[in-house]
């Protein structure tokens, strides 16, 4: 009975490993048919004989306990392996990169019960919203001051109080560095957006780098708990580099190179060539050859105008500078206060007077004067502003019918607008080394005296809009010497069509005929 019992129990254990045995052998026949099927199918994802032995250790074993942190990811010859031959060989993989400087890592607020119950809430800043400097150029005005011109946040220096502190470091090492507190300068009037244009002037208490031994300026730009208060952010940065016995101390004292300096603002869109054309070479007639043009390209310097300027730059009355990544920071109209500040403080010494006005505006003195007999009647003032001649740009004498596009945009727009009583935008003319800042229609810091009494001395002529219009011009042809149109009254003032032909002459005798055949 006994043995009886054992058998029983025998063939009733046989009988239920038999069963999972069957399960098992059942299992392992269906993923070695799979696993032969994928062999045939193109497809990254293969299965060799390690990912087999991984399906059945994973069905053999449990899973592991979750981990408290999630586990470090790497990449190595094993993962590799997994591919199939075809893969690999399709597979490259990048070098080691350098190792970089981080910075450290945000501290993550949370918020806080507080033991009297109160909810404290956390805030957490990321990333930054604008610079805290941005450095277009840095020049010396003297023997012991410099200016740094560029951009900051304009909510830093709207909203808070912004410090800067200049430092000279000698390149000899028996002269300890100087400091001194850089004095601010806010030039563009509020009219900056993301960005305000900053003027640092750096004035030391002694002569700096007298020995010509070479060292460098920096700035230590400080948000002063602007922005956020439980930080003050110092940026240090290197604005001027001066080698060894390159100071050539004498541009101070000697007499400037140029008479006559224009410093241009952005020039962007699409311009008209012919009117560039136009402009440079009336002005380069009228301003004589101690002379020179600084023109400042934001994107409007395209081939067809650069082509009408290179003729110029070759005979040294133009440099172009190519300003386009300006744009990257938003200020205002092109950065065109950032633009001029730095022209007057890198040509300071190299001009006697520097001018301040557009492309689509013609300076214009009287007959029986010249612009330096002006000049010297002018000379006890730092600044004087320049009075406007605003001109139609649509209407034009019906005596050019059929010729218009032949003759040259101040040459066919003869009408002025009349009206009285308006307060029109001036223009301006300084001594450079009297300013310490600039602006675009005047500046209001500088040494000395400024007069607006100059009606009747020097003008300017202004064709709004016709810079940038590259269609004909002449919209309506008349033959009167009055009119009225769209409600503004206007004159006949042939003065610069009668001067165009003396100009037309110049610009042949100067650069031939390479431009002749340039039209609208």
């Amino acid at each position: 009975m006994a043995k009886e019992r054992e058998k029983k129990l025998f063939v009733g254990v046989l009988g239920n490993y038999a069963s999972e045995l069957k399960l098992l052998l059942t299992t392992l026949l269906l993923l070695c048919a799979v696993a032969t099927f994928l062999q045939f199918i193109p497809s990254r994802f293969t299965i060799s004989a390690s990912d087999l032995r991984f399906c059945i250790s994973r069905v053999q074993s449990s899973p592991p306990p979750p981990s408290l942190s999630p586990p470090l990811t790497t990449t190595s010859s094993s993962s590799v392996s997994h591919l199939s031959t075809h893969e690999e060989s399709k597979i490259t993989l990048p070098p080691s990169p350098r190792p970089s400087p981080s910075p450290p890592p945000l501290t993550v607020e949370e918020d806080k019960v507080l033991e009297n119950g109160i909810i404290k809430r956390a805030f957490n800043p990321y990333g930054s919203a604008a610079y805290n400097f941005i450095t277009m150029g840095a020049y010396r005005g003297g023997l012991n001051t410099f200016a740094i011109i560029g951009l900051a946040s304009k909510p830093l220096h709207l909203y808070s109080k912004p410090t800067y502190e200049c430092q000279w470091l000698s390149s000899s090492p028996s002269q300890t560095p100087i400091t001194t507190v850089g004095y601010k300068i806010l030039p563009d009037w509020g009219y900056g957006r993301v960005y305000t244009v900053v003027i640092v002037n750096c004035t030391f208490s002694t002569s700096v780098n007298a020995g010509n031994t070479g060292g460098k300026l920096v700035l230590h730009a400080s948000t002063s708990g602007g922005g956020d208060t439980n930080f003050n952010i110092t940026d240090t940065i290197d604005v001027l580099n001066e080698s060894p016995n390159s100071l050539d101390l004498s541009v101070f004292t000697s007499p400037p190179k140029y008479d006559y300096f224009y410093c241009g603002s952005s020039l962007y869109g699409n311009l008209n060539p012919q009117r560039v054309r136009e402009w440079i070479a009336y002005h380069v007639k009228f301003f004589g050859p101690k002379s020179h043009f600084v023109i400042h390209d934001a994107g409007g310097v395209h081939e067809q105008v650069l082509e009408v300027l290179k003729p110029w730059m070759e005979l040294g009355y133009v440099t172009l500078q190519d300003i386009r990544d300006q744009e990257r920071f938003d200020g205002y109209y092109h950065n065109q206060f950032m633009v001029v500040n730095d022209c007057l403080h890198r040509y300071k010494f190299m001009a006697k007077w520097m001018f301040f006005f557009d492309v689509d505006e013609y300076i214009y003195v009287p007959p029986k004067s010249t612009i330096k007999s002006v000049l010297d009647s002018l000379s006890e003032y730092s600044q004087f502003t320049i009075e406007q001649m605003p001109m139609s740009s649509k209407i034009c004498l019906s005596s050019d019918y059929g010729k218009t596009y032949r003759k040259w945009g101040f040459e066919k727009l003869v009408y002025k607008d009349s009206k009285k009583g308006i307060r029109r935008d001036r223009k301006y003319a300084v001594q450079p080394r009297s300013l310490y800042a600039t602006g675009v229609h005047m500046s209001q810091n500088l040494a000395g005296k400024t007069t607006h009494k100059t009606e009747g001395k020097i003008m300017y002529y202004h064709y709004h809009g016709t810079i940038a219009e590259k269609r004909e011009s002449c919209k309506m042809l008349v033959n009167s010497t009055q009119l009225t149109y769209e409600k503004t009254p206007y004159v006949l003032d042939t003065t610069m069509r009668d001067i165009a032909g003396v100009i037309k002459k110049f610009e042949l005798k100067m650069i031939g005929s390479r431009l002749q055949k340039n039209r609208q």
